[in-house]
């Protein structure tokens, strides 16, 4: 099955696991998303990711998190950049989600990054996605 934005499709595929209450997902494996998930994990938005081969396939296995109340540790996580309407931005036009309490990830020619991360380094890139 060949996807047109894969990348939304695991955006979507952690939003609805999430609204379900599900513990764990399974998503076909990419060096991008693998990349997403491992600053996700860091920013503590979700407990643990696994790629493992099933099937003779590669599969990223995203584990997610809860508060102690079983709320929602992610709130919303949208795709600004789509096929469609590519977002670039420059090193300086980087926006803070909320003011800071949110992250923008984006992909620059140092790799993939948050947005803080980006403006440290210098650098401006396309912004994928945004998670509070």
């Amino acid at each position: 099955m060949s996807l047109t934005d894969p990348v939304a499709d695991f955006l979507t595929r952690i939003r609805n696991a999430h609204n379900a209450r599900h513990p764990k997902f399974d998503v076909p494996a990419s060096k991008l998303k693998l990349e997403i998930a491992r600053i996700l994990k860091e920013e503590g938005y979700i407990a643990n990711f696994k790629a493992t081969d099933e099937e003779g396939r590669k599969v990223l296995r995203v584990y997610l998190k809860y508060g102690p109340n079983n709320e929602m540790v992610i709130n919303n996580i949208t795709r600004v950049s789509r096929p469609g309407c590519r977002v670039y931005v420059g090193r300086n036009e980087i926006n803070r989600v909320l003011g800071g309490l949110g992250i923008n990830i984006l992909t620059t020619p140092k790799g993939v990054m948050t947005g803080r991360q980006a403006r440290k380094e210098g650098v401006g890139g396309e912004v994928l996605c945004e998670v509070y």
